[in-house]
């Protein structure tokens, strides 16, 4: 046999042998838990998908509460300041509890309201506190790069009002300082 002869039988095996299928060893591996495997989701709260936040960054995001209804203005000084990462799911859950995913100011109660039809399931890992100061000023630091969901709760200064839920959707980049005012 020639050397090229070999070569061409060597070759044609080897191609036979990539496509010959073999019998599993045993049954399958269960299913990941739930919520640990898997695409992300909207719908399974999954902590893999909020991994990216819990990675520290550079980022900064530095707010202000300016929000007003009519002549009435509002505060949220000593009031909690959450900030919550985005994954499809916290979307979802944004989407439901204040109408939209992007930004908004709702009654508190309003909001309080919608929280048993919203999806639930344990971030409070990846959630990001700290409190509004006597100047309705707040920050955030060592951010990872990506969509972070800003929310408080502000009451009106002259006490005229519902207290109202407020959150705005806030993207770092590049680790870079971000300005926001809700």
């Amino acid at each position: 046999m020639t050397s090229a002869r070999l070569l061409l039988i060597s070759a044609a095996l080897v191609g036979l042998s990539a496509c010959a299928t073999t019998a599993p060893l045993g049954p399958p591996p269960p299913p990941p838990p739930p919520g640990m495997g898997g695409p992300p989701s909207a719908n399974i709260f999954r902590p893999g998908d909020f991994a990216w936040s819990a990675v520290p960054g550079k980022g900064r995001i530095d707010g202000r509460v300016t929000f007003r209804s009519g002549v009435s203005r509002y505060t949220c000084a000593g009031a909690g300041v959450v900030l919550t990462p985005e994954t499809l799911w916290t979307r979802r859950r944004m989407t439901i509890l204040y109408n939209s995913p992007d930004r908004a100011a709702l009654p508190a109660e309003q909001v309080r309201a919608r929280t048993p039809s919203a999806p639930s399931g344990d971030y409070s890992a990846f959630v990001r506190r700290t409190n509004c100061d006597e100047t309705d000023r707040f920050s955030f630091q060592g951010l990872a790069n990506g969509a972070w969901f800003v929310i408080t709760v502000a009451k009106p200064v002259n006490g005229d009002g519902p207290d109202m839920a407020i959150t705005r959707r806030v993207e770092v980049r590049a680790g870079k300082a971000v300005s926001v005012e809700l």
